[in-house]
């Protein structure tokens, strides 16, 4: 079995890389000197060689962009780059099996819900989000036209091994003595291992496709987390009251350079969780709880 890798140099993909040579010849496409084909998706992407199966995990990844450039970056590769992706394929006399695309949660477009599942409305309208969406839909409809089997994977917060983002800060912070709690901490956020997602998409060619959620199951609480965190390092978890923190958020709010603002403050206290009971149904989804890998 042949399978064509975009992404596989990112934090995500050298995950899928392991997982998918079990199966397989892994084909990397990527910018990377490493990549078995060079390729940028703001470029032109050279001819590909026919596969069985495809993992498009590559693209821009989420940020807050502060120029036009930025903005349309996210236009430029994820979707533009995906299309080109899927052009090249088309000229191949013989079509993949199964197409697997990396998307994200992101596409519902709520910064606060619980238990979000596949048939809500993609709201997304962030140039991220927005990019996912159209990406989604070129490869979805791709699919249908060429009877290619599609699996849209809508992802939260990955986990694992020197991750970027937030929890990766959060244990930065954590380590180096300035990371405070804001409240109790209640709030749950739903999360996934990179390793789990590794080891469900080559099991993925036994199955019809569809869009899945993937989280982890259990939805850790902030405190849950940072508690997790500090314990593995003996370290305390500093508390800041949110009686506190309102009235300087409220200050954010008329302070443009100011850190927190009452907009971020609702978004870091607020309850957003997916429902991955899909997965579990129809692709025996079987995650590891990330508190429980936290603990190790």
């Amino acid at each position: 079995m042949k399978i064509l890798l975009t992404g596989g140099n990112g934090f995500l993909g050298r995950y899928l890389v392991k997982s998918l040579k079990s199966i397989g010849e892994v084909i990397q496409l990527g910018r990377s000197s490493s990549s078995d084909i060079i390729a940028d998706f703001t470029k032109a992407i050279p001819s590909l060689p026919m596969v069985d199966m495809v993992v498009h995990a590559a693209g821009i990844a989420h940020f807050i962009p502060k120029t036009q450039e930025e903005k349309d970056l996210f236009d430029l590769v994820n979707v533009l780059g995906t299309k080109k992706l899927l052009d090249r394929l088309s000229q191949n006399s013989k079509k993949p099996q199964t197409f697997v695309f990396i998307s994200s949660v992101s596409v519902y477009g709520l910064e606060t819900g619980e238990l979000i599942n596949e048939d809500f409305p993609l709201l997304g309208n962030t140039p991220y989000a927005l990019s996912k969406i159209k990406a989604e839909r070129l490869i979805l409809d791709w699919g249908e036209k060429y009877g290619v089997t599609v699996f849209i994977l809508r992802l939260p917060l990955v986990v694992g091994e020197k991750a970027p983002g937030n929890l990766g800060a959060m244990q930065k912070a954590i380590q180096a003595g300035y990371y405070f709690r804001v409240g109790k901490g209640e709030a749950r956020k739903s999360m996934v291992l990179a390793e789990d997602i590794g080891r469900l998409i080559p099991s993925l060619i036994n199955y019809n496709g569809g869009i899945y959620n993937l989280t982890d199951g259990v939805d850790p609480t902030i405190s849950e987390l940072d508690s997790a965190m500090a314990r593995k390092i003996n370290k305390n978890i500093k508390v800041l009251p949110l009686a506190l923190i309102r009235p300087i958020a409220k200050l954010g709010d008329k302070v443009k350079l100011f850190p927190i603002n009452s907009y971020r403050l609702e978004k870091l206290i607020g309850q957003l969780t997916f429902d991955s009971s899909k997965s579990k149904k129809e692709l025996n989804w079987n995650p590891k709880s990330v508190l429980n890998w936290l603990s190790e």
